[in-house]
């Protein structure tokens, strides 16, 4: 089922069940498509494009999480967590730090990186591969830590 009809039908679904949360995710995801298709990019929304889209909001969401955890508002913070369930299920299954560990072990063999002067090499390769897959900030992370260590 193309990407922009499953976000409809799970529009639909929650309209009748009358889930303010995952209204509220996806209102937002519809609009960020419209938004992407009216962009004068002249692409068509395809699967690639639809999971962007969604790393955008759930980026998005994880800031604010922060913000008003850090400033005690736990009620806008859970409120932001049940949008991002609602969104990830657009996402592919994520993988476990184990499995990006593994996989940049590899990535840093196959360019060479020694130090963590290479990260930015292993950082365009890893995040072509595990595109949608993992969190940036995760991958990010990781590859200092193996590259210091």
């Amino acid at each position: 089922m193309p990407f922009e009809d499953s976000v409809n039908n799970e529009l639909k679904t929650a309209m009748r069940s009358k889930d303010e949360a995952s209204l509220r995710a996806l209102r937002a995801l519809k609009s960020a498509i419209l938004l992407e298709k009216t962009s004068g990019s002249g692409k068509d929304l395809d699967e690639a494009t639809g999971i962007k889209i969604v790393q955008k909001l759930v980026k998005q969401r994880n800031d604010s999480i922060e913000i008003y955890s850090g400033q005690g508002r736990d009620d806008l913070a859970q409120a932001e967590r049940d949008e991002v369930k609602v969104l990830m299920k657009f996402m592919p299954e994520q993988l476990s730090e184990a499995e990006i560990r593994e996989g940049l072990k590899k990535i840093i063999t196959s360019v060479g990186a020694s130090t963590p002067a290479d990260t930015g090499k292993v950082m365009g390769v890893a995040s072509k591969q595990f595109s949608g897959k993992a969190d940036n900030r995760t991958v990010a992370s990781l590859v200092k830590e193996l590259l210091s260590g």
